[in-house]
């Protein structure tokens, strides 16, 4: 895979305000199957999770962490189904969910009060960076689509309304100038549903879409399962994530997504956004310490085993305490700060 570029001011240092050197953030190592035993009281009370759209990456490891989480302090993490990201942050600035994952792109608009947040910012705290949704910009093994110009008098999925993927999604089609096509805001499930119901009976489903965006984890599952029907290609956008990477902040990547990944002919770039793991501001220290210590005490638990989908989260690997405090501009929650401080990060 190529490596991804990060662009991102080199001022925004997290360890320069956690106080220490990257030597000792190169010498941490951390036990992923430690049960993280620690003197720190288990929470008092139940709390949920904020998740995203079932079958999203966001709603399984959502589900995987809860179910540890649960398993390590005895009080339960109810993962909640979502539209995603801005939802996210709406909920948990609300006092509706206790933590939830959102990109670092919306969660700057959200904190900053810019874009659809103008009416005010919202307050929250950060956990910690997890690990980063690609962009997807699917069409059918058929299509003549090749670029995003070629998405002009088309229909096109941009994910639910209020969700990571639809803010990305409108950034990327207004950057490329792809002015005259007709988005949907549609969940995951829908927009596939959508999308391999047109490409098999075309006559059958003239206000079907005929591509999809969405921002998500690899591999986002019911995106793969297309390549078992209808069989699909990903749109190449690496002039519109460059453009995108260079001119806004939010952690944006420039990256592509791995051939392997979906069985494709070869690598396809694309734009990544990093994601973070955020809670209310008022969340009790018991819960922020427990939910990060069991992210990277009991990692390798929660990336599990390919042979168990169901239990399967592969993007746990890209987990890295190093990499988790780089939250900017959201504050780490004290707890976590605390976390992140004693384990040498």
């Amino acid at each position: 895979m190529d490596r991804s570029r990060l662009i991102l001011p080199d001022s925004m240092s997290r360890r320069s305000v956690l106080g220490l050197g990257a030597a000792a953030a190169a010498a941490f190592a951390l036990p992923g199957c430690s049960r993280g035993r620690s003197d720190e009281p288990a929470p008092s009370a139940p709390a949920k999770l904020a998740t995203g759209n079932v079958g999203g990456v966001y709603n399984r490891f959502g589900a995987g962490l809860a179910l540890l989480v649960g398993e390590v302090t005895g009080m339960t993490l109810t993962p909640v189904e979502t539209a995603g990201s801005i939802d996210n942050l709406r909920r948990v600035a609300r006092g509706e969910a206790d933590v939830g994952f959102t990109t670092s792109d919306s969660a700057y608009a959200a904190y900053e009060g810019l874009d659809g947040f103008k009416s005010g910012a919202l307050k929250f705290r950060a956990l910690g960076r997890t690990y980063d949704n690609y962009v997807h910009v699917v069409v059918p093994m058929a299509s003549k689509v090749k670029t995003l110009a070629d998405l002009e008098k088309k229909i096109v999925s941009v994910g639910p309304a209020n969700s990571g993927t639809k803010f990305v999604a409108d950034m990327i089609l207004d950057t490329a100038k792809v002015a005259n096509v007709t988005r949907k805001a549609l969940s995951l499930e829908d927009a596939v549903k959508e999308l391999r119901a047109k490409a098999e009976e075309p006559d059958s489903n003239p206000r079907g879409i005929d591509a999809m965006i969405w921002s998500g984890g690899l591999p986002t599952g019911p995106i793969k399962e297309l390549q078992k029907s209808i069989g699909f290609r990903l749109v190449d956008i690496a002039e519109t994530a460059e453009t995108i990477a260079l001119k806004q902040f939010g952690g944006y990547i420039v990256s592509s997504i791995p051939p392997k990944t979906y069985d494709l002919a070869s690598a396809v770039a694309t734009l990544t956004i990093p994601n973070y793991l955020i809670s209310r501001v008022d969340l009790s220290d018991s819960w922020a310490w427990w939910i990060v210590n069991t992210l990277f005490r009991r990692q390798k638990d929660l990336i599990g085993n390919i042979n168990d989908p169901e239990h399967y989260h592969p993007e746990a690997s890209a987990l890295d305490p190093r990499s988790a405090i780089a939250t900017m501009p959201v504050p780490l929650h004290p707890a976590a700060e605390r976390w992140y401080r004693n384990n040498h990060v």
